[in-house]
């Protein structure tokens, strides 16, 4: 059976959708196509795209950032639909229908710097609140960061007991980027209590910061 592998790694909306109908057009005969993205809203676009049009799709997470979305497409299947002029979804009344992209959120190179666990200073207690507060803030903006990163003690925040978890796997699962740094979680014996985003490095923190179109600091 033919598989054809598409990388659409990095890629915003609609480009996987219009690579992976490319790679259906290539197939000379039923196989399957496995599409490579980098965030969560693709996933679903793409299995959006691959219901309407009848084909069977599953996806997984292969690590931090990366999918693999896997459909299985039949030849003899839309030959013969092609045929009768009606469409593999005909039966939920989608006849002919255009996948529309959920939208990216996600605003140019906005970024998030996070260096506490707690926002200015004076009162520790009020600080952590404030902090709570400024993250579930950034989740009801229209326009989200694309990345958000930890260091210091701002490391906590993506670990085991953090107030903010919730809000950070929901702008993570909406694309946003949560990066925290390496050597803080091993600093702060954290390391293994990540519950959220990837491990990241010095070199990388500078040039994510150098890269923004803009750097929000509330810490």
């Amino acid at each position: 059976m033919n598989k054809i592998i598409v990388d659409a790694m990095g890629d915003t909306c609609p480009i996987p959708v219009v690579k992976t109908k490319n790679a259906i057009k290539e197939l000379k005969e039923s196989g399957t196509v496995e599409v490579l993205v980098d965030n969560e809203i693709a996933v679903q676009n793409l299995t959006k795209m691959a219901q309407v049009t009848g084909y069977p799709v599953s996806s997984n997470k292969l690590e931090d950032h990366k999918y693999s979305v896997l459909m299985e497409v039949s030849v003899a299947a839309d030959e013969a639909t092609e045929k009768t002029g009606e469409k593999a979804d005909t039966k939920a009344g989608n006849t002919d229908q255009e996948v529309t992209c959920i939208p990216d959120m996600r605003k140019n190179n906005r970024v998030i710097v996070i260096s506490s666990n707690q926002m200015g200073a004076g009162s520790e207690e009020l600080g952590k609140t404030l902090l709570k507060g400024f993250l579930y803030a950034v989740t009801q903006q229209d326009e989200l960061p694309r990345t958000i990163l930890f260091y210091n003690s701002g490391v906590y925040m993506t670990c085991e007991e953090s107030p903010s978890l919730d809000d950070l796997k929901s702008l993570e699962a909406q694309g946003v980027t949560i990066m925290s740094c390496g050597t803080c979680l091993n600093y702060y014996g954290m390391t293994e209590k990540l519950k959220v985003g990837s491990v990241t490095n010095m070199y990388d923190i500078v040039e994510t910061m150098e890269k923004a179109d803009l750097l929000i600091k509330p810490c």
